[in-house]
């Protein structure tokens, strides 16, 4: 399995028993989705290894705690901390209405209400304060805000996102 075919799920805390049991922390609003899963993928020396799971509950909200098959001490666990855990994209739950995943826009176009086709998105950049849309306009680049009230609708079928921006800030990128 290749990471770019995965989604990240969390990563692996502390340990929590002498047995080998973990803690991951989940990186997800519905932590529920993620309690009864038979497998996971761990990013090992940028390696996905399956790791297949004995027995896991959720507590503390986004915390998971895991018990891997052959995982039974604390060495076996020291081995695999602070490791990434990965699932395959096709098990990521569908999402309807103006709701997506950050990796399911890209390439779709952005369309605002007064300025018309502003580009296609290249890239959804979540390292700042707000998630920022990158669109791409021929040679330009344009930085737009994903704030909802921002996103009209987001067309899967056609793959366009129709947003409304305040007046002048596609501008300020193109002008």
């Amino acid at each position: 399995m290749q990471k770019e075919d995965c989604f990240y799920l969390g990563k692996i805390v502390k340990k929590h028993s002498f047995k080998g049991e973990v803690v991951v922390k989940l990186d997800t609003d519905e932590p529920e989705l993620y309690k009864n899963l038979e497998s996971v993928f761990v990013n090992l020396g940028n390696n996905l290894v399956p790791f297949f799971i004995e027995k896991s509950s959720l507590s503390r909200g986004v915390m998971l705690r895991v018990k891997f098959e052959d995982v039974d001490s604390e060495q076996d666990a020291e081995a695999i901390l602070r490791s990434e855990i990965y699932l395959p994209l096709a098990l990521l739950p569908k999402l309807t209405g103006n709701k997506f995943y950050y990796h399911e826009v890209i390439g779709f176009t952005v369309i605002d209400t007064v300025y018309g086709v502003v580009g296609e998105i290249k890239n959804v950049n979540d390292t700042s304060a707000q998630p920022l849309f990158e669109v791409n306009k021929g040679d330009k680049e344009v930085f737009i805000p994903m704030i909802d009230d921002f996103i009209n609708k987001i067309d899967r079928e056609n793959k366009v996102v129709e947003m409304t921006t305040p007046e002048g800030l596609i501008g300020l990128y193109l002008d």
